[in-house]
């Protein structure tokens, strides 16, 4: 590991200040500690923002639900509010890592995280994503694990986050605040696609910090769920994933959010299928129509074309399983 200097904020100011002069910020670490002891990461400087007031749960005026960038994963996960309002994303945290890593990780430190891509955590190899012009080892490498949708030609890397699917299913939004002032961004916008710069992998400015990311309200009643397959029971990224989250009235679909992980460079928003849905009523031929579109425009590679037809049951069974066939 690389010498850095270590800092810790007690207030937004503090933290903004230090962020303008290049340090990184770290609440839980248990991402960007990794990377450093295998050198992928070399920070001259962390800023320790685990103290900062960002740690509550809100509703919304409108009805929405505000989660604080440092409310840990398991603390999200088993809030009333987020459980009974959101199940969907208490589900995709609580089939995140272990339950030591829930209890230190990060709500906005989770969608920050990078790539478990073995190319770019192995220094040696060819990596656009690290070392930016380097190559992509994983094209013609092993890529059994990689992305299917929104891939380049410089990078087929996964995002690795669980509770980012259910952010993007819902159409969330994250807050930023930075030496420029706050802003917003939708969740869509704030992690990016790979391109020609995959090093730059969020929508951020030089020293801005995650506040909260937002959920809208959404009609009600409002039945969700995140199903994760993988290759063993726990502590496994999933091959495929699919949030689902379903507004069923008199019988019939008014909205539909559905997203997928483990298929895609960022979580995948599947429009095809939520178009198809809506005014429709539930059936199980609904649900197999629906999903049959969640593939669209897929770019498999040699080891995992599997996923394509891995990723239409993945959706197909998770719209089952929230929609039921009424």
């Amino acid at each position: 590991m690389h010498p850095f200097t270590y800092t810790r904020v007690a207030s937004t100011r503090e933290a903004l200040d230090a962020g303008r002069r290049g340090g990184r910020y770290i609440a839980g670490g248990t991402t960007l500690v990794d990377l450093m002891r295998e050198t992928v990461e070399q920070p001259e400087a962390l800023v320790d923002i685990s103290h900062l007031p960002l740690r509550e749960v809100t509703a919304t005026e409108r009805g929405g639900l505000r989660i604080g960038a440092l409310v840990r994963m398991s603390e999200a996960a088993a809030h009333p509010k987020v459980r009974t309002l959101y199940p969907v994303v208490s589900e995709a945290l609580e089939l995140s890592a272990s339950a030591q890593l829930r209890n230190m990780a990060t709500i906005g430190g989770n969608i920050m995280q990078r790539t478990r891509c073995t190319y770019f955590r192995d220094v040696t190899a060819a990596c656009n994503k690290r070392d930016p012009g380097s190559g992509c080892a994983a094209l013609e490498g092993h890529n059994r694990t990689h992305a299917i949708l929104g891939t380049s030609d410089a990078c087929v890397a996964t995002h690795p986050s669980d509770v980012a699917v259910a952010f993007a299913a819902l159409e969330a939004t994250v807050h930023l605040l930075g030496p420029d002032g706050a802003r917003t961004l939708r969740f869509a916008d704030f992690l990016l696609r790979p391109g020609t710069t995959p090093n730059r992998e969020q929508a951020l400015r030089k020293g801005e910090l995650i506040t909260a990311v937002e959920i809208p309200a959404l009609p009600r009643p409002l039945k969700s769920g995140y199903l994760k397959v993988r290759d063993r029971q726990s502590y496994e990224f999933a091959l495929t994933s699919a949030a689902v989250a379903l507004h069923i009235r008199a019988g019939v679909i008014r909205e539909a959010k559905v997203a997928a992980g483990g298929v895609g460079t960022v979580p995948w928003k599947l429009p095809a299928v939520e178009r198809h849905l809506i005014g429709q009523r539930p059936s199980a031929a609904l649900w197999a129509e629906a999903a049959a579109k969640a593939a669209d425009g897929a770019r498999p590679l040699r080891h995992n074309a599997f996923k394509t037809e891995l990723l239409t049951r993945t959706v197909e069974r998770q719209l089952r399983v929230v929609g039921g066939t009424q």
